[in-house]
């Protein structure tokens, strides 16, 4: 056969690319969030603005980028050395070092306890926040580790040594003796395979030695960031007279400066959460020291549990902003049918609802960041019962919204190229880290039925945003009347939603941009609340949500 018409394949082109968005890199993720900055301010944080705009800029473009390939390259158990002897080590890709060294340098670990000005707790979030929509899996190390430190400060000087790295502006990645380090990280260990949850079926047996030197015996199926220097976990107390749980202390190297007998059986290969290694682990007689009172292991332990549930909230509402940011730059820059996607009705209705979501649980985990503080008795009392209720609420919010978010970009949103797989990969994991969905809400009705204080500062605080809007104050009464008694436990999912979006709407309504307030009361606690996103029939907010989520 002759091809007259023979050219080389060089010279044809079949289409030129056009009606493509542009990648969305080296912007600043703090200065291009009023939400957030507004936040930051209401809460008390607006001094530390300059050091949160240094990290939006960082965490858009080098995190960004680092985050991307150490979740392509996940890490790896290293069993043994090159001459056969046992050193159970996790093997991380150069740009996991990276993620770490960045949250490490900018106080993510530590800021809450070394600034010594009301609202650090609420900066340091606001930084994690930034951190999350970019890289999650780091956050793991560095929540417990912030988390750790009034646990280990609280048990006295002899942790000392060990507070002093675990505050320093420094990573230090080495698998050394806490001597030979600049700086330290901390993990934990709480569940085994018989008990979930219920860590009182755990069967780790911790036997007393000298004082609170204790030797460990037992397993952990869920051992969190096991390449870190120590850990806290739960073992039960073998000392005479001491029935139940105690709070462990086990660093990875013995005081003589050999390895500490903790054997690490696998990593977890998980649907998410890539960059972070989990690990499943066995002690062999492994040295420890026993923090807080003997048998009171649990309540020791939800001293940084609590901290850890903060953080949780504060990841969630990290992958929902950047789900919409990437929404939100796609249908603009995306036309459908001569128009702009972000100009047709529909989609624009969807867009300002994740907006006024995505709202919503930032004021709510800044705020309890600020509870978190403890300046007052109502602070204190607000974060005992407001934990977990906002825990149960925005971390069971986040799949559904970057699924949504992913809708928003069609097929492209399903690509491995953009981000929303990544996110979408995450979004279940804070529901189920530190207590799913189930445990939140029971510890809520242990809150209720204990701690009438708590439920006072509650309704105190919703009280604060009486007479603003007639859909508000009908929520709250009906709110109130449930919890007039302990809720049914059958029913406290329904109870723990309602007081989250009370809260939620409460905040905003008391915000210097009340109008979002309002325009959430309408779509969530009116009698047409929306069940759905785009069916809140937002109308002449939708322009203004938008344009708030993500300027143009």
């Amino acid at each position: 056969m002759i091809y007259d018409s023979y050219r080389p394949r060089d010279v044809f082109t079949t289409h030129t690319v056009t009606n493509q968005p542009e990648a969305l890199v080296d912007i600043n993720a703090a200065a291009t969030d009023p939400a957030l900055q507004a936040a930051l301010a209401r809460e008390g944080a607006g001094w530390g603005r300059d050091q949160l705009d240094i990290y939006g800029r960082l965490a858009a473009s080098r995190l960004l980028r680092a985050g991307e390939a150490a979740n392509a390259n996940p890490p790896a158990l290293v069993r043994y050395d090159a001459g056969g002897r046992r050193i159970d080590e996790v093997d991380f890709h150069p740009a996991y070092h990276e993620c770490m060294t960045l949250a490490r340098q900018h106080g993510l670990h530590a800021l809450s306890w070394t600034e010594p000005r009301v609202g650090a707790q609420v900066l340091r979030s606001a930084l994690f926040y930034l951190h999350n929509q970019f890289e999650a899996g780091t956050a793991c190390p560095t929540t417990m580790t912030h988390a750790a430190v009034p646990v280990l400060q609280a048990a006295g000087p002899a942790y000392a040594g060990w507070c002093d790295k675990i505050l320093a502006g420094d990573y230090d990645p080495r698998a050394r003796p806490i001597t030979d380090k600049r700086a330290a990280t901390i993990g934990m260990g709480m569940t085994e395979k018989q008990g979930g949850s219920d860590v009182r079926a755990n069967t780790t047996r911790a036997e007393p030695v000298a004082d609170d030197r204790y030797i460990l015996t037992g397993h952990k199926w869920f051992f969190s960031a096991p390449m870190s220097d120590a850990f806290l976990v739960l073992a039960q107390d073998q000392s005479p007279g001491t029935p139940g749980l105690s709070c462990f202390f086990l660093p990875r190297w013995r005081a003589d400066g050999t390895r500490n007998a903790i054997e690490l059986n696998q990593l977890k290969d998980k649907l998410g959460d890539r960059a972070n290694a989990s690990a499943e682990a066995e002690f062999h007689a492994a040295d420890a020291w026993r923090l807080g009172a003997p048998g009171r292991g649990v309540a020791t332990i939800l001293n940084m549990v609590a901290q850890t549930r903060l953080d949780c909230m504060l990841g969630s509402a990290a992958l929902m902003r950047q789900a919409l940011v990437q929404a939100v730059h796609h249908a603009r820059q995306r036309q459908v049918f001569g128009t702009r996607l972000v100009d047709q009705p529909l989609q624009a209705e969807v867009l300002a609802d994740l907006a006024l979501e995505s709202e919503a649980a930032l004021a709510l985990s800044l705020r309890l960041a600020r509870a978190f503080e403890g300046h007052s008795a109502h602070d204190t009392q607000l974060a005992r019962l407001a934990t977990p209720i906002g825990k149960y609420w925005v971390c069971r919010a986040a799949p559904t919204f970057v699924n949504e978010a992913q809708e928003c970009l069609g097929g492209a949103g399903y690509i491995e190229t953009s981000m929303l797989p990544r996110l979408f990969r995450q979004s279940p994991l804070n529901s189920i880290w530190e207590g799913a969905g189930n445990i939140q809400c029971l510890d809520m009705l242990r809150a209720l039925e204990r701690a009438p204080e708590a439920k006072a500062a509650l309704f105190d605080e919703l009280d604060q945003a009486a007479g603003r809007h007639d859909a508000f104050d009908a929520h709250v009464e009906r709110l109130k009347t449930r919890l007039y008694t302990t809720p049914d436990p059958a029913a406290a999912r329904r109870v723990a939603g309602d007081a989250a979006q009370a809260l939620q709407a409460a905040i905003l309504l008391r915000s210097n941009d009340s109008w979002v307030g309002e325009a959430f009361c309408d779509a969530r606690l009116g009698v047409n609340g929306s069940r759905a996103y785009g069916t809140a029939e937002l109308g002449a907010l939708r322009e203004a949500l938008i344009e708030r989520a993500f300027p143009e």
